[in-house]
């Protein structure tokens, strides 16, 4: 007797992946998870705006754990800036304030506020050794705490980013580790395809052979839906029988061959030509190219920690050395397995997808063993997930090896050693539109004070009128540029017209004397989303973050990013 079985209900979304369904499709499960598990850590000085905006937005998309150190009570101006305080606030520490308002944007993120003086928290590296990433906010102390700081995360491997929000404009600078390898970089998907063309495997060339020998005798609608991969390797078949079993190289010998291609349509149809013809004569110049890797992938495969992997090694570098090893013996890399979109028929095209995905496993499995291989002859306790791997099979064309630079932390203008960028930064400063301008100010109003810490409390900053404070931190800073200027003259053969630099970086000072220490809450709101994009780029290692400080100028609406 035949008894009915109830399928199984379809299991839907969970109710965090409908939370997080927009950011999912951006990093996937595998980006918030790393976002879930990092715990950031905020060293919240000055006014304290832009951190706790920055703060705000890391909160929303779930990062797992943030901690605030702040020293300051809660007075009347901060509620005029800072939305994450209420007048119940008055008073009361400003780290457990904000740190409170924020968990009510997310539960599930958990937070904690420290009142504690900031150079007395650093004082103790075992206080930082829990932290994923740092975020410092300016002006802080160069001395006790930015340098303290940079340096802890330069040994430690740990990224750190500091911050400035001054009235109209905003920088922050990303420190990251010397070698910072991101295999996800999210390219074009138009530019990770490998269709091996030159060098088909078997069985896509058995495949070929079998949907193509009788193409003159197809059928107008067989003919016209042939994928045009399959288009390609025929008249490729053809192009090598007349050229000596060349395929075609340069420009002018793939611009015969799409002539060729083309006029293999057939034109005596409704339609006055076939699609797929068309879609086989655009891939021509994209798709013929003889397999070869990136600057990027060789950068990593040249590198010291690739060549000689150790029991420590992080799993990037086991995989990179399996994965050199897989080129070595194949001249080519790992087939991705995806395939674009094309006019063919279902069956057909369900074909051509599955051998592309069959040799994609095939060469998985070739990177698995090679790495399994590798972990048992450094004896590494555990062994590397296989979805690991696979990511790195899929995007090693586009992996990147950012090299992480120190913090250029201000110190007096004669010692500092601009090395390379002195060339750099003196282009920058010929060309009246760019905003390096800002940049060389701000390390001047750090320096302003460092040396004079007690300006931090003055009543007589950010007004209008000017005022003895402004008047001293003008010529302070006027006197700090022209340093900076001379020094990188010094480093360089590059002239300027020092009146018309001096001129620029004059504007700049005025205005942030003007503004001193005040935060525009709408500056450090948008400074605050773009210092989290680029924190969820490094914990994600998603992405390309920027390299290294980004510059943004509210009175003109541009922004500039200088690696400096």
């Amino acid at each position: 007797m035949a008894t009915s079985v109830t399928p199984p209900p379809l299991q839907g979304p969970t109710a965090k992946e409908k939370k997080y369904d927009r950011q999912l499709r951006l990093w996937a499960a595998s980006g918030q998870m790393a976002l879930e598990d990092a715990h950031v850590l905020l060293l919240n000085d000055g006014a304290g705006t832009v951190g706790v905006e920055t703060l705000k937005n890391l909160v929303l998309p779930g990062v797992g754990n943030f901690t605030i150190v702040d020293d300051r009570l809660v007075e009347e101006k901060d509620l005029g800036v800072n939305f994450f305080l209420a007048e119940e606030s008055l008073g009361r520490s400003r780290a457990e304030e904000c740190c409170s308002y924020l968990q009510e944007l997310n539960p599930e993120v958990r937070g904690n506020g420290i009142n504690q003086n900031i150079g007395h928290f650093v004082s103790s590296r075992d206080n930082l050794r829990k932290y994923t990433l740092i975020l410092i906010t300016a002006p802080t102390s160069l001395s006790t705490v930015l340098k303290t700081v940079a340096s802890y995360a330069w040994d430690a491997s740990i990224p750190l980013l500091y911050i400035h929000s001054n009235g109209f404009y905003s920088q922050f600078s990303l420190q990251l580790p010397l070698e910072f390898p991101i295999v996800d970089t999210h390219p074009d998907p138009v530019s990770t395809q490998d269709l091996r063309l030159l060098n088909p495997w078997p069985e896509l060339l058995n495949f070929m052979h079998t949907k193509t020998h009788n193409i003159m005798e197809m059928s107008d609608h067989e003919h016209g839906h042939i994928p045009y991969l399959l288009v390609l390797f025929y008249f490729l078949d053809e192009w090598k029988a007349r050229n000596d079993g060349r395929f075609p190289e340069n420009y002018k010998e793939k611009s015969a061959f799409r002539s060729m291609v083309g006029n293999g349509a057939r034109k005596n149809n409704p339609e006055g030509g076939e699609e797929n013809f068309d879609e086989a004569v655009g891939a021509v110049l994209k798709s013929l190219n003889p397999p070869s890797i990136s600057s990027g992938l060789r950068e990593v495969f040249e590198a010291d920690h690739c060549q000689n992997p150790t029991p420590q090694s992080p799993n990037f570098w086991v995989i990179a050395n399996a994965l050199q090893a897989f080129h070595k013996a194949h001249n080519v890399l790992p087939l991705p397995g995806a395939l674009p979109d094309m006019k063919a028929q279902s069956a057909d095209y369900i074909q051509l997808q599955n051998i592309y995905k069959s040799k994609a496993r095939q060469d998985l499995a070739d990177v698995t063993r090679r790495v399994r291989e590798l972990e048992k002859q450094l004896s590494r306790s555990a062994a590397i997930d296989e979805k690991e791997i696979e990511a790195f099979c899929k995007g090693a064309s586009f992996v990147k090896l950012i090299k992480g630079s120190r913090l250029r932390i201000p110190e007096d203008p004669d010692s500092m050693n601009w090395s390379d960028r002195a060339t750099y930064i003196l282009r920058e400063l010929e060309n009246e539109e760019s905003l390096v301008t800002i940049y060389l100010a701000l390390l001047a109003f750090d320096d302003y004070y460092e040396r004079n810490p007690a300006a931090r409390s003055s009543s007589e900053l950010g007004s209008d009128a000017e005022n003895s404070e402004q008047r001293k931190l003008k010529w302070s800073m006027t006197q700090y540029t022209d340093k900076i200027v001379e020094g990188l003259k010094k480093s360089s053969e590059v002239e300027v017209d020092t009146e018309a630099t001096q001129e620029r970086l004059n504007n700049v000072i005025m205005e942030l004397a003007r503004g001193g220490l005040a935060e525009l809450h709408n500056i450090s709101a948008l400074t605050g989303g773009m210092v989290a994009q680029e924190v969820i780029k490094v914990l994600t290692k998603q992405y390309v973050p920027i390299d290294n400080t980004c510059v943004f100028d509210g009175i003109t609406s541009k922004t500039a990013v200088f690696r400096v």
